[in-house]
């Protein structure tokens, strides 16, 4: 497997991204200058939300400015750009837009200021639950990251598709068979169309990992961890969920493998969904937001055509569905010349007005309680009490800094298996083979 390079080339535009940006307005230089590195990839939610913090900022702290650093990048490549901008002075931004599994590794390695004196006197800090908040946690107990909004995932499918094949709507499948079945059936009655998404392999990242191989082995009786936080090593379930990877690759019933491996992937599915040229999709609460006006696709009457289904247990288990719940934060860089410029501007886009903004046009879950009951938000959109309602049956990413490296090699696992290259037994012992040295030793592992 061919890794993915970040050339030299491209180090150097963000280095030069980083010190020149995109400002939105005033007069640059020294210490007044602060630098927001996000990723800004397909559509222009973020842009969009960014532009209105920035503006809201010069106007608010005359003499200095907001300086923004949109990283054009899809998830994977924007972790490794923003990690090469943490490593010099020169280059690192002064807030960053920070996913929720990289706070513990990222405050580890130095990158991220705490937080801590800063939410003791902030008052909006009471509206954020405590588990929302240790999102934003490092190792070591300390506070690096302010919670935007988590979100859930579950089977969103394209309603004149499955009626084609003749599959009766509302679907709601009881097991994982059930969604094979639905596929094969797609297959046989619409040749042109892909019948079922799941992300796999290293093209689409974190997004494989969570939105695909998780989704599906925390729908069995097993999980990455135990209760003790051992990694787990050897599970029946590991290996279900590779065959499952298998079954859709190898089985026609899936992407090509040159399509899944494309890290533009994740924004081409919404497109195709438009188009009846998907049938189902395994994605996030968050794809609707595609296909509004700021979208990678505007469609105007996707509520009518799509649906939405809970994602089942393996064979059908208590609590009969799974789901998996993840986020972003905003963090301060511990290389800011001005840390008190920084977390005005975090604090400013966490406020109820923009937490609300950015739950509505990003369709996120809020997790500020005051943002969650607004009737603003709450009649947004159509979907959202449906993905709202899956917290309940939600699983967390194990929260340690070693999770990045099992990640990683979980996408390799799938990769292998997607690809043909290894069978889901093989795959599953080269992973348990890697397991210690990406945890910190075998003292971390246990052995089903």
């Amino acid at each position: 497997m061919k890794k993915r390079i970040i050339s030299a080339i491209a180090v150097g535009v963000v280095a030069a991204a980083a010190l020149t940006g995109c400002s939105s307005g005033g007069s640059s230089g020294g210490s007044k200058t602060i630098t927001i590195a996000y990723e800004s990839y397909g559509g222009k939610q973020m842009q969009n939300y960014m532009s209105r913090i920035a503006k809201q900022f010069d106007k608010k702290y005359p003499g200095y400015t907001a300086k923004l650093v949109p990283i054009q990048a899809a998830e994977n490549d924007y972790y490794t750009k923003l990690a090469l901008m943490n490593k010099s002075g020169a280059t690192a931004p002064d807030v960053l837009y920070e996913d929720t599994f990289l706070i513990k590794s990222d405050a580890a390695a130095g990158y991220l200021a705490p937080l801590d004196s800063e939410v003791k006197k902030w008052s909006d800090w009471s509206q954020f639950p405590t588990n929302a908040r240790q999102a934003g946690e490092g190792a070591d107990g300390k506070l690096y990251g302010i919670p935007m909004g988590t979100d859930t995932r579950a089977l969103w499918y394209n309603k004149t598709v499955l009626q084609k094949a003749g599959v009766s709507v509302p679907w709601q499948p009881k097991t994982w068979q059930d969604i094979l079945d639905t596929a094969k059936k797609i297959k046989a009655a619409e040749p042109g169309v892909i019948p079922f998404n799941i992300y796999s392999g290293k093209g689409t990242g974190e997004g494989s990992t969570m939105q695909g191989f998780e989704m599906l082995l925390y729908g069995t009786s097993d999980k990455l961890t135990t209760s003790d936080g051992k990694w787990v090593a050897g599970s029946k379930g590991f290996k279900d969920s590779l065959q499952f990877i298998k079954d859709v690759y190898g089985g026609g019933l899936g992407p090509t493998a040159q399509q899944a491996l494309d890290p533009n992937w994740g924004n081409q599915t919404p497109a195709l969904l438009s188009q009846n040229k998907l049938g189902i999709s395994l994605d996030g609460s968050w794809v609707s937001s595609s296909w509004g006006s700021a979208g990678v696709a505007p469609w105007s009457n996707w509520n009518s055509v799509m649906g939405q289904a809970k994602m089942p247990t393996q064979d059908g288990a208590d609590p009969g569905a799974t789901s998996m719940s993840g986020g972003w934060t905003l963090a301060m860089g511990s290389k800011s010349k001005n840390p008190t410029a920084a977390w005005n501007f975090i604090s400013l886009a966490l406020n109820k007005s923009n937490s609300l903004y950015y739950a509505t046009s990003n369709q996120n879950i809020p997790v500020r309680t005051d943002v969650a009951s607004d009737p603003t938000y709450v009649k947004s959109n159509p979907t959202n009490a449906f993905f709202a309602n899956l917290v309940k049956i939600t699983n967390f990413r194990p929260a340690t800094s070693s999770y990045p490296a099992v990640s990683n090699n979980i996408q390799v696992a799938m990769e292998s298996v997607m690809t043909g290259q290894q069978t889901p037994a093989q795959a599953q012992k080269v992973f348990d083979q890697a397991l210690p040295q990406a945890v910190g030793g075998a003292k971390n592992v246990v052995t089903k």
